[in-house]
């Protein structure tokens, strides 16, 4: 089981009952039951997320650190979403993490076992087809265009102010630069993506292995 420093699990669960009860005064008194059923498996999803974070130390978890704690948000909604389908308990979890990360992570969407998020805030996730070892920085979106979701592929990095919208493929160890947008694209993968002129992308070799300094591969 993953280590808290300062906090066993008894009192994590106190402290997100705590929360939830704040943000949500419904009169709900079965919470800490409820999240007591999935709670040991989400928090070995995120144990195997933060071990692969190189800037992280393994096998400790750190809830006052916010990108872990978004992550464990999401671990612990998704994970409860497979298992029961508990919609109301979920759904606060998805505000929660949205009123205090400002990320907007849904349940149902099925992000890879292993991630890292840089900044959370202004992320927006839709129900599009998610790799490891991806990268998510502050106001990063990847959305759906008439009702078609993105794909990426493993390693891929969305540096802020990125988009990756529609019908878009973006391969394998592909680094969006600050600022592009990729509508109804593909990338070549193993590169450097910038935006260009009318909406055109401009793609360099990537020569640098950037998720090496992020993950340990």
């Amino acid at each position: 089981m993953i280590s808290l420093p300062g906090m066993e699990r008894s009192g994590l669960m106190k402290y997100l009952v705590r929360q939830l009860e704040h943000f949500f005064p419904d009169g709900q008194q079965d919470l800490s039951v409820r999240i007591d059923k999935d709670l040991d498996q989400a928090l070995a999803r995120l144990e195997v997320c933060i071990n692969a974070v190189r800037m992280w130390r393994p096998g400790e978890f750190d809830y006052l650190h916010s990108s872990q704690y978004t992550i464990f948000l999401y671990f612990l909604s998704n994970t409860i979403w497979r298992n029961r389908q508990d919609k109301q308990l979920c759904t606060k979890l998805f505000y929660l993490n949205k009123a205090l990360n400002g990320i907007d992570c849904f349940y149902e969407i099925e992000l890879p076992e292993i991630f890292f998020i840089g900044h959370s805030v202004g992320i927006v996730l839709a129900k599009a087809s998610y790799a490891n070892y991806l990268v998510l920085y502050q106001n990063s979106t990847v959305g759906k265009n008439h009702g078609v979701a993105p794909v990426l592929e493993e390693g891929v990095i969305l540096y802020p102010n990125t988009a990756v919208i529609g019908r878009s493929l973006v391969r394998k160890n592909s680094v969006i630069s600050q600022g592009t947008s990729i509508i109804n694209q593909e990338t070549p993968g193993d590169c450097l993506v910038f935006a260009g002129e009318k909406g055109k992308l401009q793609v360099r070799a990537n020569e640098k292995n950037i998720l090496a300094d992020i993950f340990r591969l």
